[in-house]
């Protein structure tokens, strides 16, 4: 019999403004194997992710044998609702799950499709509630996910400016400031449908942190997010893009994840360093003095001569006039004679007052 009892408190899942949680989405990538399933824990915490994400299907509280494909792309299940079946997990192997997680130190989250998917969750403990696009019109759902005291993620992908509002409002209404996940579902999400613009639109119109759920199956769109501020970024991954599945496709493999995670928190240090471009300049003077240019004269000149452009070229180092004085230097007089070549310094050249 399941346990009614709820478990220890999960692995959390910091959101900040100055470091982007990192979620890698599963989804049914497993297949159906709960040996899958645990293998990409193992990858994701390797790869440096915050989270892991699931989905927790049930199929007699979310679906009927009705349901069509979206696209068939099954071998083996008759119908959607079978696929649903095979893709189940009983609660415990989802605690195993967790603690798993909990083992490699990064979140368990899955995204719940029917309120029984909710309430085998709760049970387990998960680091977040993840609302999937389909799924972020449930204001009953949405105001009763607030009072956990746990993050809730948002896609957007299926909404439009006035839905994601009511959202906010279901949220702020049971505790919980939401963040928004700009998302298109597309699968894949070409470059012209990512819609980068919304993250700040969204930030502006509903004062909530926001980040970016992508289907592209690259880490451009995620590093992207990044910069512009984003403070979850959720990516698919998957061990190979020539396994089976809907989401392999559109999903990173081992070494891409590692590779967006190094560059997010890249961008995390750049970002958390606004640069003084003086004080910059000051501190690589030496540098500068190595690749400025000074001011050298074209041949012998006397002492007593009065310089003309024609009498000066610039070379490299800037140990000397710099090259930018020229003109301040054309009709000074020299007051001894100089070689040509030579570097000139100031006390090449007489007193303009006297």
């Amino acid at each position: 019999m399941a346990s009614r009892e709820p478990h220890p408190a999960p692995h959390p899942l910091s959101i900040t403004a100055d470091r982007c949680a990192v979620i890698a989405e599963v989804a049914q990538g497993h297949d159906g194997s709960l040996g899958f399933a645990h293998s990409f824990i193992d990858v994701a915490a390797e790869a440096g992710v915050d989270a892991i994400k699931f989905q927790t299907h049930i199929a007699e509280a979310e679906s009927s044998p009705d349901e069509p494909w979206r696209i068939k792309f099954s071998y083996e299940d008759v119908s959607r609702f079978a696929y649903w079946q095979r893709m189940e997990f009983t609660e415990a192997q989802w605690q195993g799950l967790r603690e798993h997680c909990d083992e490699r130190e990064i979140g368990f989250i899955s995204s719940a499709f029917s309120v029984e998917a909710v309430e085998l969750l709760r049970r387990v403990g998960v680091a977040a509630w993840k609302i999937s696009s389909g799924e972020s019109l449930s204001s009953e759902l949405l105001r009763h996910l607030g009072q956990d005291g746990v993050p809730i993620l948002i896609s957007t992908g299926m909404s439009t400016y006035a839905e994601i509002g009511t959202a906010v409002e279901h949220c702020r209404a049971g505790g919980t400031e939401p963040v928004l996940l700009q998302c298109t579902s597309m699968y894949p999400t070409p470059p012209e449908r990512l819609g980068l613009n919304v993250l700040d639109e969204l930030r502006t119109q509903h004062g909530c942190p926001v980040g970016l759920s992508d289907h592209s199956g690259t880490i451009y769109p995620g590093l992207a997010a990044v910069a512009l501020g984003a403070v979850v970024l959720e990516v698919h991954m998957t061990f190979s893009r020539r396994m089976f599945g809907p989401d392999s496709p559109v999903s990173l493999e081992p070494a891409e994840l590692t590779s967006l995670v190094d560059g997010v928190r890249f961008l995390e240090r750049a970002r958390g360093a606004p640069v003084d471009k003086d004080a910059v300049a000051a501190e690589l003077s030496e540098v500068r003095n190595l690749f400025g240019k000074s001011l050298v004269s074209r041949r012998a000149l006397a002492a007593g001569t009065v310089l003309s452009d024609a009498d000066l070229t610039a070379k490299k180092p800037a140990f000397g006039i710099p090259a930018s004085e020229r003109t301040v230097v054309v009709g000074r007089t020299l007051v001894a004679a100089i070689p040509a070549g030579h570097v000139l310094q100031l006390a090449d050249l007489a007193d303009p007052s006297r």
